[in-house]
């Protein structure tokens, strides 16, 4: 079985088409644990429609994704763990592809498909949809289906992750000491990690998760003040680290 981590924010319909798709599209009952980063009372409805199939842990007060990913962690009880956004909507049969995937010592990225160009070159872009309300579940299952194979390379650090929760405990989860509620950041210092522990990095083609990307419009000021609160991450990167973490663009791999 697979404990599935869901860190949410304030996006219930994203929350919702997420969860539809988590557990009308797995063959076995797995464990789906919601972490309610703040705002509860805007994702009540959608907790309260699927009650009987998640487990709901939560926060009372925003905390930021890395805490929120930590916590879930944390809680889960199955070894096998999947951490995935609430803007990610899953495909069939989701569960038993990645167990036939599962690999110990081995932060396994599943690939997505995304509406929009990507900097990570792995992802396959198709428009889908781009409103969770409007949005097709059998025509992405379908698509999903149909560009599936068997390819796994070594150019995972990309999110949803599937992972051993030992291996992720062993090497202390996120850094919650990042500057930025949305953990800017903070997944490279993961993936880096991992690499330093000799825990490989694999991105399996078997199922893709679709990726919204964003859902809301950014005010001029909003995204002046997200790339002031990433850079400030970088800065926090090169103080732990000595130097800023680096990114290769052909294998994804993190470095310093």
């Amino acid at each position: 079985m697979i404990s599935v981590v869901i860190p949410t924010y304030k996006s219930p319909d994203a929350l919702d088409l997420c969860l539809r798709s988590i557990i009308s599209g797995q063959k076995n009952t797995n464990e789906i644990l919601v972490v309610v980063d703040g705002f509860f009372d805007i994702n009540k409805t959608v907790l309260e429609k699927y009650s009987s199939s998640i487990k709901i842990l939560n926060l009372l007060h925003n905390v930021g994704t890395c805490k929120a990913s930590n916590i879930g962690v944390y809680h889960t009880t199955n070894e096998k763990v999947l951490l995935a956004n609430d803007d990610n909507v899953f495909p069939n049969n989701w569960d038993t592809l990645l167990e036939n995937d599962y690999e110990p010592n081995s932060i396994i990225s599943v690939n997505q498909i995304e509406p929009f160009p990507s900097i990570f070159r792995q992802i396959h872009i198709k428009n889908l949809g781009r409103d969770p309300l409007s949005f097709d579940l059998e025509n992405f299952w379908n698509y999903s289906e149909s560009i599936s194979s068997q390819i796994k390379e070594r150019t995972g650090s990309t999110f949803p992750i599937f992972f051993s929760k030992f291996d992720c405990l062993r090497i202390g989860g996120f850094d919650e000491n990042y500057p930025s509620q949305s953990g800017a950041v903070s997944d490279w210092d993961f993936f880096l990690k991992c690499s330093l522990s000799n825990i490989k990095l694999i991105r399996t083609y078997s199922c893709h998760f679709y990726h919204f990307v964003s859902l809301s419009r950014k005010l001029p000021e909003q995204v002046e003040k997200q790339a002031q609160e990433e850079q400030m991450c970088h800065e926090y990167a090169k103080m732990k680290w000595g130097r800023y973490i680096q990114h290769n663009p052909i294998n994804n791999q993190k470095y310093i």
